[in-house]
């Protein structure tokens, strides 16, 4: 066959079972990649001739992660910010604006390149799949220039004019111009439109704008997701119920009728982002309280400059485990099928014949070592082609 084979796999993670866990795991095995996509898995004493071979020695395979919530382009620097924030400065948002400046100054090959940068880092920690927002221009020149990058490195793009309402503008004259001429201009380069529902928030929207925002991407075509439940209690998971979201990102606090509704909504995904708190000094949400109700958990990054800057899923899963109340199994499941479900894809986040060949090693030979090893970069996507890149 002219293909790659992957042989000596001592843990195969497809992340495609029907048992308890789900995990799915096959012991010993190889896989044929070829054209990109998964073309055999069976036992590695049985594996065909291919003009590749790649001897794995005994390491795990995983899916690729699908980081389904971050914010990858922008320009600037808030690392002031953070050392702030670890003297005890609350975080409200209101830094997003020193953001906003240095991302309007930024000229797209700037901008291009950061994304790049950041993206293959994310690829070296073993992420094959990014959901990349705007948010960062506030006027419709910059959101839509922000799109037109992300979507050059992902399909799954959203609209997030309604991040906040920057400085020197009326709250009722922005969401005028998000819902009219912003959202019909970012719309061909999006897939999604999001919101940042937080009533509490001075800079951020409350439930009736934030349902008016959303109901104006519906109506040019754009998939609905809600920032919510972040800060505080509020309206956010409600919301998001309500439009059929298929993501409610944070939930941090979330009341008993909150879990309700997300249980009664399994189309609804709960994305847990541990990063923020880790980085804001936060509550974790509780992740174990939402999966006993029968909630659909993910887990993602939210790599952004202001509350998270780190593009690492292992890192994720190690405080899901850690802090969250998930089993190794349940955070791996969250941050491969889980954000998956939350983009609304069945072709990603699992390990599959026939599927695409989005596969991640780790340099283990188990992948409880994800939060077993917190901070060791154990995990990088394999390059089908060439040498795999650390």
């Amino acid at each position: 066959m002219s293909a790659l084979l992957l042989a000596g796999i001592g843990e195969l993670v497809t992340c495609d079972g029907s048992g308890p866990d789900r995990l799915g795991i096959m012991r010993d095995v190889a896989v044929v990649v070829d054209a990109g996509r998964i073309a055999w898995i069976g036992p590695d004493a049985a594996a065909p001739t291919c003009d590749t071979r790649r001897d794995l020695a005994g390491r795990s395979v995983i899916p690729g992660f699908v980081d389904s919530h971050t914010h990858l382009v922008f320009a600037g620097d808030r690392s002031a910010e953070f050392a702030a924030r670890m003297t005890g400065v609350p975080y409200d948002g209101g830094g997003i604006a020193t953001t906003v400046a240095a991302t309007r100054g930024a000229d797209d090959e700037t901008l291009r390149a950061l994304l790049a940068s950041r993206a293959s880092e994310a690829r070296r920690q073993g992420t094959t799949t990014l959901e990349i927002k705007s948010g960062y221009g506030l006027d419709v020149r910059t959101e839509q220039r922000l799109l037109r990058l992300a979507s050059e490195i992902t399909s799954e793009t959203t609209f997030l004019g309604a991040h906040v309402v920057p400085a020197g503008v009326q709250r009722d004259d922005y969401l005028a111009l998000v819902m009219g001429e912003m959202v019909a201009t970012c719309a061909p380069y999006a897939r999604w439109i999001d919101v940042f529902c937080e009533p509490g928030s001075a800079h951020a929207f409350d439930e009736d704008e934030s349902r008016a925002v959303l109901q104006a991407g519906m109506a040019v075509g754009l998939l609905p997701r809600v920032h919510g439940n972040q800060l505080g209690p509020g309206p956010g998971v409600r919301l998001a119920v309500e439009v059929g979201a298929a993501g409610v990102d944070h939930c941090t606090y979330v009341s008993d009728a909150d879990i309700d509704a997300l249980a009664s909504a399994p189309e609804t995904v709960a994305t847990l982002l541990p990063g923020v708190e880790f980085s804001t000094r936060s509550p974790y949400p509780d992740a174990r309280r939402l999966l006993d109700a029968g909630v659909q958990i993910a887990l993602a990054s939210d790599c952004n400059p202001g509350t998270c800057y780190s593009s690492s899923m292992p890192l994720m899963i190690a405080l899901a485990v850690r802090e969250m109340g998930l089993t190794p199994a349940e955070a791996l499941l969250a941050a491969t099928v889980g954000s998956a479900q939350s983009l609304r894809r069945s072709d990603i986040g699992r390990i599959e014949v026939g599927g695409p060949a989005d596969l991640t090693m780790l340099e283990a030979p188990s992948y409880v070592h994800l939060a077993y090893r917190p901070g060791v970069p154990i995990a990088s996507a394999i390059e089908p082609e060439g040498e795999q890149t650390r």
